[in-house]
């Protein structure tokens, strides 16, 4: 059964913000702001308190998982539906574990979006079949490796998967060299990646958003 509702939009992509607004209202619901960015998503949830928000996961300021961890400490009501063209067992994953209500497919929003609205309004999860089908069990084991590392380790590897050599991390991180490569070390023996740099640095490339 239909039921309109309340809505903020965020994405930074003008004409898929405009659009789903326009296709919304048209629908009957009221969209009480479209925003441009994670952080004056935030803000809009806290002032307008919408039944739902729709977030693009990639936003410029906040990013729409660290918009939704937010909500959740602050134990706001809205519930959360995640727009993305990523279709990745890690992103599914951080978004189940944030109670992340749905989660749509970029391009098959439109298609969708009226089911996933109704299924969250009815208490349901709703991920696109795409995503739903992704093996999960693999991207929680490297969550439970992760865990091993330090903060020290983490903010290495994170700069590893931007590409950063050993001598810009010393620089970036105001430490040395030889604690830079220790670090790698600890972590590769952490990861069980069998002491192989290059391991490592394709670990990080795949890995980023899990260590984020």
């Amino acid at each position: 059964m239909f039921k309109p509702t309340t809505l903020i939009i965020a994405d930074d992509h003008p004409l898929l913000l405009n659009g789903l607004a326009m296709y919304l209202q048209e629908k009957g619901h009221t969209i009480l702001a479209k925003v441009t960015d994670g952080q004056t998503a935030l803000e809009a949830i806290q002032e307008h308190q919408p039944k739902i928000a729709l977030l693009d996961i990639e936003m410029p300021k906040l990013s729409g998982l660290q918009v939704a961890e937010k909500c959740k400490t602050l134990e706001l009501s809205t519930k959360i539906i995640l727009l993305s063209y990523h279709k990745t067992a890690a992103y599914a994953l951080k978004a189940k574990q944030l109670n992340i209500r749905g989660y749509l497919a970029k391009d098959d929003a439109l298609k969708n979006i009226d089911q996933c609205i109704n299924s969250v309004l009815n208490g349901h999860l709703y991920f696109s079949k795409p995503i739903e089908a992704l093996n999960l069990s693999e991207v929680q084991y490297q969550l439970n490796t992760i865990r091993l590392l330090t903060s020290s380790e983490k903010k290495i590897l994170l700069k590893i998967a931007e590409g950063k050599s050993t001598t810009q991390i010393a620089e970036a991180l105001f430490i040395s060299k030889r604690t830079v490569e220790k670090h790698r070390s600890n972590s590769i023996t952490k990861l069980d990646l069998k002491g192989r740099a290059h391991e490592l640095t394709q670990w990080c490339a795949q890995n980023k958003k899990l260590l984020e």
